[in-house]
């Protein structure tokens, strides 16, 4: 099996996405929010990531593939400025927020939903002064766009797994952020919730929003813009019909992760969380 080329077209970093979210009526500005070249990134003194080239435009929903361990929280660590690039470029042309996994958020405080997206106000504001009461609307207006206004006032941790997805989207908008980068959003959401969140992932990508969605269902990936496979290095980058090959896939995960689900497609089979 042979290395995808650097030169091959998966790998180009250059260009809006190709499909209708790119050439459709939509006004929104189309300009790369974030841009990757030959960026290597890791802990101490090992290399986690290396040879990352890639751009996230404005309206593009962007999957990112790879085992544990492959590089996907690098990557995200890389982007929010947490961790150093060793080499290359990293070049941000908008603040950026991640929204973590549920299952790894504190259930057990008693904070409400509206606390919780208040948070993400903090940086905007000296630590010592309290949420304005514009601060407590704009929230609500966050709420509000992820469907959640009637469920301000619940306890965070009473809401459903979906919820509390949606919760910490509104927290990632309230930073004003263009850039999202959502850490397996889908893990252990009911089949209702993740059709919810398909809507607003969606809807953000509408609104203008760069979405790095790092996850490990192949057939999502396919419905997306374009997607990014990663094993310790960039294996490919591109529109996801002609990135997600055999080929691609087995250097993705190793050719004893495939396998051909019902429809013929390719699937992962082990399943994989934290890489």
């Amino acid at each position: 099996m042979s290395d995808p080329s650097p030169t091959d077209p998966a790998r180009s970093a250059d260009g809006p996405p190709s499909g209708p979210s790119a050439d459709g009526p939509s006004t929104v500005d189309r300009r790369a929010l974030l841009r990757l070249d030959g960026v290597s990134a890791g802990y101490d003194e090992r290399p986690a990531l290396r040879d990352v080239t890639f751009a996230a435009h404005a309206g593009e929903r962007i999957g990112v593939l790879g085992p544990n361990g492959g590089g996907k929280t690098t990557l995200f660590r890389t982007i929010l400025g947490e961790l150093a690039v060793r080499s290359g470029a990293l070049d941000r042309a908008a603040d950026v927020a991640v929204v973590p996994q549920t299952d790894r958020s504190r259930l057990d405080f008693p904070v409400s939903a509206l606390d919780v997206v208040l948070m993400g106000t903090i940086s905007r504001r000296p630590w010592w002064r309290r949420a304005s009461r514009a601060d407590r609307e704009r929230a609500r207006g966050h709420l509000r766009a992820v469907g959640l206004q009637n469920r301000a006032d619940a306890t965070f941790g009473a809401l459903s797994g979906g919820q509390r997805q949606r919760v910490l989207v509104a927290r990632a908008l309230a930073r004003d952020a263009r850039i999202l980068l959502l850490d397996e959003p889908y893990t252990g959401l009911d089949a209702a919730s993740a059709e919810r969140l398909d809507r607003l992932i969606a809807d953000l990508a509408d609104a203008g929003h760069a979405l790095l969605i790092a996850t490990h269902d192949v057939a999502q990936c396919r419905a997306w813009d374009r997607v990014l496979c990663l094993h310790g290095r960039q294996v490919a980058f591109g529109d996801p019909v002609e990135t997600l090959t055999t080929d691609v896939l087995a250097a993705t995960y190793g050719e004893d992760l495939l396998r051909l689900d019902r429809d013929g497609g390719l699937a992962v089979v082990t399943d994989h969380h934290h890489g």
